[in-house]
């Protein structure tokens, strides 16, 4: 496995560690906020039903990425299977309006480069 950023240590894309770079960094690897984005909004899973949820991942990479999610805060395993924790909810919840604007860039972006306003 991996070793899972941490604040205040090298991350991608910071020498320093800034405690948002680290969560990016973490994120931002195969799968990761994929897994945290079903958990949050189908509720825990087992590991067979997440697998089938995300479609493509493979049983290795779901089970690196629990672990290090796991160990990371974000999920947790109860009783029904995994689950996001208060602070994945957080971090889900705080990307929702990332999601908002990722649709609209992507409305522009389909458009062809002459209708697009320069503003």
């Amino acid at each position: 496995m991996a070793r899972i950023p941490v604040p205040g240590t090298p991350v991608r894309g910071s020498k320093s560690g800034s405690a948002i770079m680290a969560l990016f960094d973490l994120l931002g690897r195969r799968w990761a906020m994929g897994v945290v984005w079903v958990l949050s909004e189908q509720g825990p899973c087992s590991f067979s039903q997440l697998e089938a949820a995300c479609e493509t991942i493979s049983p290795a990479v779901l089970n690196t990425r629990l672990k290090e999610l796991r160990a990371a805060g974000l999920v947790v395993k109860e009783e029904g299977g995994y689950a996001v924790s208060k602070l994945g909810r957080e971090v889900h919840a705080s990307l929702l309006p990332l999601a908002a604007t990722s649709r609209k860039w992507a409305a522009l972006v389909d458009r062809p480069i002459e209708r697009r306003s320069t503003r």
